[in-house]
């Protein structure tokens, strides 16, 4: 099968671990980007359209799939969700359609149709400036959620618990959305819905990660992953758990809140990503994205549940229904974690050596590289990689893992 990869901007070499499993699960893929590195992919299976504008993605796509015959385009990106959708409506490929992609990407359409469709999901505001802010704020109550509306990664995403909390980072978050990299990744030439930032209700409850897919109505959950970190103010140290802990009749709620919630986006085929939290004992919606989810996740999903996201992506690109099944763990757990490191230009990464075997694997993804540079909150979110270990407990998991990211070593330039 010919496959056909898109990022407007590319990001760096974050997805180029997921195209060579996408080669390795049986397709022929190649790559386009819109602005990107020579050589960043197989040479004559990647080409460079020189532009962001959806014109000339359009353009070099369709020259491309006249010489190709492509069976789907597919994205991994965020930011690319909405490009994706465009080149596959032009070139005549299985897609989400261009409404529905740009409802999945921007978060305040997604709360509007969340709330149109009768979905789950906490209250919100969009707010173009503090004073409105802070009324969302009195009016839902602290603490609150203050995100970007096409934001990605919990870049400026804050917790705020206090109007002088709020009159700190609102400035911050207003300051960042010009230069936060996944809106400067995003396609041009398409209207992406209002750019601002969102206030939200918080929901205090237990958070779940979800890799799901929908076929004609059909929802299956193939994947579900605890967030265990203890709650703090940016949602940088993401902790978590594979699989789930929670009992049969919670993940039932789970998967019709996630079904009312792809409903209304508007996604009748495709694999996706969904953001689950607890409120009140109810699940509700943090939100939808219409992709597989990034870091580790594919991992934590084939060894703990037996679901390959990418492999879901694959068929859903090309318009075969994915291999679904109901959630089933394989009774191996998985800890992971987000590897980070302080702010700075990096200059050396050391990893130490782990030892893997059949049951106790260990999954390492190192997504920065000496040269990159790092941003912490408040000025960005960039993190150094992923880390995951699998063993028969998730005790045991957590303590290789700890010991694991303890010992690496990141030697950094102010």
């Amino acid at each position: 099968m010919k496959l056909l990869a898109l990022e407007a901007r590319q990001n760096g070499t974050y997805y180029h671990s997921r195209y060579r499993q996408v080669e390795e699960f049986g397709g022929n893929l190649h790559v386009l980007n819109g602005i990107g590195e020579p050589g960043y992919w197989e040479e004559g299976r990647y080409r460079i359209a020189g532009s962001q504008h959806i014109d000339d993605l359009v353009a070099a796509a369709r020259a491309w799939h006249e010489e190709e015959r492509f069976d789907g385009v597919l994205t991994f990106s965020e930011s690319a969700v909405v490009a994706v959708a465009a080149v596959a409506e032009a070139l005549g490929l299985p897609g989400i359609g261009l409404d529905a992609a740009r409802t999945s990407r921007n978060k305040l359409l997604m709360r509007r149709a969340h709330a149109e469709g009768g979905a789950p999901h906490p209250d919100f505001r969009f707010v173009p400036d503090l004073a409105r802010a802070l009324q969302a704020a009195e009016d839902f109550g602290y603490p609150v959620i203050l995100k970007p509306t096409l934001g990605a990664a919990s870049n400026y995403v804050f917790k705020i618990d206090s109007p002088q909390e709020m009159e700190l980072r609102f400035p911050q978050a207003e300051a960042g959305l010009a230069g936060m990299t996944w809106s400067a990744m995003e396609v041009q030439g398409l209207d992406l819905g209002p750019q601002g930032l969102l206030v939200e209700s918080f929901l205090d409850g237990r958070e779940m990660q979800i890799e799901a897919a929908v076929w004609d109505g059909e929802v299956f959950l193939g994947s579900v992953v605890d967030r265990i970190t203890v709650e703090g103010g940016t949602f940088d140290d993401d902790v978590h758990r594979a699989p789930t802990s929670l009992a049969a009749d919670g993940l039932e709620e789970v998967r019709l809140a996630v079904a009312a919630g792809i409903g209304a986006q508007g996604i009748r085929r495709g694999v996706v990503h969904a953001e689950v939290r607890f409120h009140d004992g109810q699940p509700h919606l943090l939100e939808i994205a219409a992709r597989p989810g990034g870091g580790d996740l594919d991992s934590f999903a084939r060894v703990t549940a037996g679901h390959c996201p990418i492999r879901a992506l694959m068929a859903a690109a090309r318009g075969e229904r994915p291999a679904l099944r109901p959630f089933t763990p394989t009774g191996v757990h998985i800890a992971g974690m987000v590897l980070l490191c302080e702010a700075g230009r990096i200059e050396e990464i050391e990893l130490p050596e782990a030892a893997s075997e059949p049951g106790r694997e260990l999954f390492v993804k190192i997504t920065a590289r000496p040269g990159d540079l790092i941003r912490r909150p408040p000025e960005g979110n960039n993190i150094l990689g992923f880390l995951g270990c699998a063993d028969s407990s998730f005790e045991e998991a957590m303590r290789r893992a700890t010991e694991f990211a303890d010992n690496v070593k990141v030697r950094v330039a102010p």
